[in-house]
């Protein structure tokens, strides 16, 4: 479906540095033009985009954002996994669970797919020189990766995907909410109940506007450290943010 993919794209654009809760959407007839498709073909890609709750549209104005679902977009995605090595650090993943299952609604949403489509789901450990680092619980396309293994999921799912799988992966979004462990978590990460975790979800698209990965992920706060990199733009600068962030 034409109005499908277009829909996504302009999920994405709408979720990036370039709008902001209130901006305006292009007109149909500008988008049309863009994409080169029919009015009819953006204004059903627009109906998603309500539907998904993401930009209203007022009679005789236009259409607006709404809201955005992530709060900020990380570049220069690095693996975590590589990153550590390099410092010398023994990084080893323990799957927990790995199944094919329906996708439920709230997750079908995040992947834009169907209720009901085939997903694999599979949670994992994370462990860096014998510690637990991350409790992972991903979700992933089966039409899209067919071949996922158990062997994949104790190494770095990226790498499978770009490097196996021949997508590449464009960008990744992700939201971080500081929560305390309950008593699964804590068990599952061998601290004490009530210790400060950071839960980040992540939602990783390809360069053809394709959703890949969806993760919620709980990290031991002790013990992870995020470095940002942020530049300030200038009106007449091309530079835009440049978040660094380590990637799953």
């Amino acid at each position: 479906m034409i109005y499908k993919s277009i829909a996504d794209k302009l999920r994405l654009r709408l979720n990036s540095s370039d709008y902001s809760v209130g901006s305006p959407l292009p007109a149909e007839k500008i988008l049309a033009k863009e994409f080169g498709v029919a009015r009819m073909t953006i204004r059903k890609a627009v109906d998603m985009l309500i539907a998904w709750g993401l930009v209203v549209r007022r009679h005789g104005s236009g259409t607006y954002v709404a809201r955005k679902d992530v709060h900020h977009e990380t570049t220069n995605l690095e693996g975590l996994a590589e990153v550590l090595r390099q410092q010398g650090k023994e990084v080893v993943s323990k799957v927990l669970v790995f199944e094919v299952m329906p996708a439920p609604p709230a997750i079908a949403s995040q992947l834009r797919i169907q209720i009901n489509e085939r997903i694999y789901f599979s949670r994992r450990v994370r462990y860096v020189d014998g510690k637990p680092l991350m409790l992972e619980d991903s979700y992933m396309p089966v039409k899209l990766f067919r071949t996922l293994s158990l062997g994949h999921l104790e190494g770095s799912k990226f790498d499978y995907i770009e490097k196996e799988c021949g997508i590449t992966i464009s960008g990744n979004y992700e939201s971080l909410t500081p929560v305390l462990a309950d008593r699964q978590l804590a068990q599952s990460m061998n601290v004490p109940e009530q210790t400060p975790l950071l839960r980040i979800t992540s939602l990783s698209y390809s360069d053809s506007g394709e959703f890949l990965n969806y993760s919620v992920m709980f990290r031991n706060a002790s013990e992870y450290q995020v470095d940002y990199h942020l530049r300030r733009v200038h009106a007449d600068s091309p530079l835009t943010h440049s978040p660094e962030q380590h990637r799953q």
